[in-house]
């Protein structure tokens, strides 16, 4: 291609090229970065039901390339700590229900967080000994009541519905001991009730229904305090669900129940988020003692705003692209989906207006040379013969030579010619008139 063209090309591809570069940039500045590789759930003690799930989600997560590091924790109020962390690292949390409403109780403020919804119920087991059949919480004011250990979830939830049975520390004996050690005391006839927050499949639960002389205790007003806690919810254990046979337990039992939600940092990533859900929707839509399929997880949380990219999850499912490629290709796809829309908006005019621009400037150029090649004909028609004609010899030899440098495209030669012939016709009538002897005064 000669100089001039190429010089050309670059003045007009140039600023297209600079439009281009611009609209990148700014769509790059609505990009999402890649999803990180390794994210860290808090969940639970060493054992327990929240651990187990963590361990879980890890499982679903690897399928897609992602690693998640489960940690342990005392609780969901240590768990609810370290989401507040800046430095801590923590992406998710599995959290007791109700911890949230209490932290806003007590004056605290809850980190930026978000709800990938409600996840399983967690109902409140609460079992005394004797005989005598209690449905009231009143019952129990006056004994030793193991209520959890002091921070944990269960001993929040336990004051929780301590409070309006006017039961507190001044006219019964509250003890700080949870778990396995609330049910050993229990047995042993150290305290009079316990109060527990654990999964149905939890083996103490099952073993403490089958000791002898231990009650659980049906909550005839369960639908009173899920008025008075929204984030409970009454729960029916059907009479013979443990233990047909044995008829275990014997009759219906209400029960109260939270609903576990996993929560995270409001900056964690979308597709963490959307992978999450899918995790969810795979693990908790079984069935149990509590739920029906497909019950949960829910899209819901009465303590915790709702992630829109877990909305949209719940209500859309995965993406097309991730259905059927793996995830690390579909992110990288969709992340490139969003600069090209923008991009090639712009492009696609360009691809069209180019051409047309440089054209333009051919055909104008062309016509410029045309038009000064008719004015200087009509100067040299209306001159004598014989005189000046080295002005138009000069002339002449300028408009050849800025026609010479005219950048002309191959579909374009025929017309380039045209003037060249048009040059070498004035140049022709200029050296005709030059050798016209003038005519006599």
């Amino acid at each position: 291609m000669p100089r001039a063209q190429t010089r050309e090309m670059l003045l007009i591809i140039g600023p297209a090229v600079a439009l281009v570069a611009g609209a990148f940039w700014l769509a790059f500045q609505f990009v999402e970065p890649a999803p990180p590789s390794e994210v860290k759930i808090t969940a639970g003690s060493l054992g327990g039901g929240y651990y187990a799930f963590g361990q879980r989600y890890a499982d679903v997560l690897e399928r897609s390339g992602i690693k998640v590091d489960v940690l342990t924790s005392a609780g969901s109020i240590e768990n609810l700590k370290r989401l507040g962390e800046e430095d801590g690292g923590i992406d998710l949390a599995l959290m007791q229900g109700g911890i949230a409403t209490s932290a806003k109780a007590d004056g605290g403020t809850l980190p930026d967080l978000v709800s990938l919804g409600r996840i399983f119920p967690e109902p409140l087991w609460i079992f005394y000994r004797g005989e005598e059949t209690f449905e009231s919480l009143t019952a129990l004011r006056g004994k030793r009541l193991a209520i959890g250990a002091e921070g944990s979830g269960t001993r929040i939830l336990s004051e929780a519905l301590l409070e309006p049975n006017e039961i507190d520390a001044t006219n019964t004996d509250l003890q700080p001991i949870g778990g396995q050690a609330a049910a050993e005391a229990l047995k042993s006839g150290t305290v009079d009730a316990i109060f527990l927050v654990l999964s149905p499949k939890a083996p103490l639960i099952e073993e403490l229904l089958r000791t002898q002389g231990l009650q659980l205790l049906s909550l005839r007003r369960a639908e009173a305090y899920t008025r008075l806690l929204p984030y409970l919810a009454r729960v029916t254990l059907p009479a013979g669900v443990v233990d047909l046979v044995k008829g275990i337990p014997r009759d219906d039992v209400e029960l109260l129940a939270a609903q576990a939600a996993l929560v995270a940092r409001s900056d964690t990533h979308p597709a963490i988020i959307s992978l999450m859900v899918e995790a969810l929707k795979e693990i908790h839509a079984e069935g149990g003692m509590f739920q029906r399929v497909n019950e949960f997880p829910k899209a819901y949380d009465p303590e915790y705003e709702l992630s829109d990219d877990a909305r949209r999850s719940y209500e859309d499912g995965q993406s097309f692209l991730k259905r059927y490629l793996p995830f690390w290709l579909a992110s990288f796809i969709e992340r490139t989906i969003v600069m090209a829309v923008p991009i090639a908006t712009i492009l696609l005019p360009l691809i069209k207006v180019v051409p047309w621009v440089y054209e333009t400037r051919i055909k104008s150029r062309i016509f410029y040379w045309f038009q000064e090649l008719r004015t200087l004909e009509k100067r040299l028609e209306q001159s004598e013969d014989g005189v000046a004609t080295g002005a138009f010899e000069d002339e002449i030899t300028e408009i050849d030579r800025a026609v010479n440098n005219i950048p002309v495209p191959w579909h374009y030669a025929d017309r380039y010619y045209e003037l060249k012939a048009a040059v070498d016709l004035v140049r022709q009538r200029i050296d005709l008139k030059s050798k016209v002897r003038p005519r006599p005064s």
